[in-house]
């Protein structure tokens, strides 16, 4: 396996390097098309090389790879409702899609779905806790649709502390000190700054639950699946693929209104932590999504290379 990709990226696999930090951390910002250009042209001299090729660059890649010969698939990874994608996607009607929801694809069902495949984390990567939590979790992107003023209402309303593990986006600067901000106390409700993956799981383990006040139709959520693996329900609102990932009165409770929320946080002592940790280890690991990508690889290869399969 070949992973194109930027150069601080980890794999087990060969990794060949085409921009050398992940764009997210590079300053000065760079150019996302630069850097999709400079990965297109490494995977194109390439491609020949390859039995399968696995996009995760949402479209731009159709025009090349349609024209390369090499079997593929894409993963996307983003909402389908925008103006404009089921005009491209018509026009790649060979093109084979993974969604990561069921809900996600729904926008654009003509497309050329090959299946679903959810999330999955490694196993060990994070450590369950089996304790009531003594505090509610807000793990996310400070903007109106992941919900924090929701979140902060809830919160109030059942008198239990709430930590906010969050990035605050450079164009949401004035969303975060308007809306915010002032409602942040250091007691009640407190802002902890972005987490990485080795303070995440303490923050998420430590919760009684995750708040997942979505006002938008979430393509997959992995920040559930993190949470399930600490052991730790979610309470998330209806919307996008939330209903499925959350099993509800299983891994959590999936809620239609913020008094449904509220209403939840009073019955988590009916949520057995260990049953949602089962939960995450049977269906969101990396293994499993790796099955699942393989199967996919090797139905791929069987339709566009009969010959080559024995």
């Amino acid at each position: 396996m070949t992973l194109f990709a930027s150069g601080d990226s980890e794999t087990r696999g060969k990794l060949h390097p085409v921009w050398p930090r992940a764009l997210r951390l590079s300053r000065p910002a760079a150019d996302p098309m630069a850097a999709c250009t400079a990965l297109l042209e490494a995977m194109s001299r390439r491609a020949k090389d390859f039995d399968v090729i696995h996009a995760h660059v949402d479209w731009v890649h159709l025009p090349l790879l349609s024209r390369l010969g090499v079997p593929f698939l894409t993963t996307v990874h983003g909402r389908l409702d925008l103006p404009g994608l089921a005009d491209v996607a018509r026009e790649f009607p060979a093109a084979r899609f993974v969604s990561i929801s069921n809900s996600q694809r729904l926008p654009l069902a003509a497309a050329n779905w090959c299946g679903t495949i959810y999330h999955g984390l490694p196993i060990d990567l994070f450590s369950p806790s089996f304790h009531q939590g003594s505090y509610l979790a807000f793990l996310g992107r400070l903007t109106p649709e992941k919900g924090p003023e929701s979140a902060i209402r809830i919160a109030h309303a059942t008198g239990i502390p709430l930590r906010m593990a969050a990035k605050i986006p450079r164009d949401k600067r004035g969303y975060f000190k308007e809306a915010i901000e002032p409602q942040i106390d250091g007691r009640q409700i407190q802002l902890v700054g972005e987490v990485n993956d080795n303070s995440k799981a303490p923050f998420l383990a430590g919760a009684a639950a995750l708040l997942f006040p979505i006002e938008w139709p979430e393509p997959f959520g992995l920040v559930m699946i993190e949470a399930m693996a600490c052991g730790t329900p979610v309470i998330a609102c209806r919307s996008g693929s939330v209903a499925e990932v959350v099993e509800d009165n299983v891994t959590g409770f999936v809620v239609d209104t913020a008094k449904d929320a509220i209403q939840a946080v009073k019955c988590l002592s009916q949520i057995d932590r260990r049953r949602v940790r089962a939960c995450f280890e049977e269906r969101f690991t990396a293994d499993r999504m790796a099955r699942d990508y393989l199967d996919q690889y090797e139905a791929l290869m069987r339709i566009q290379r009969p010959s080559d399969v024995i």
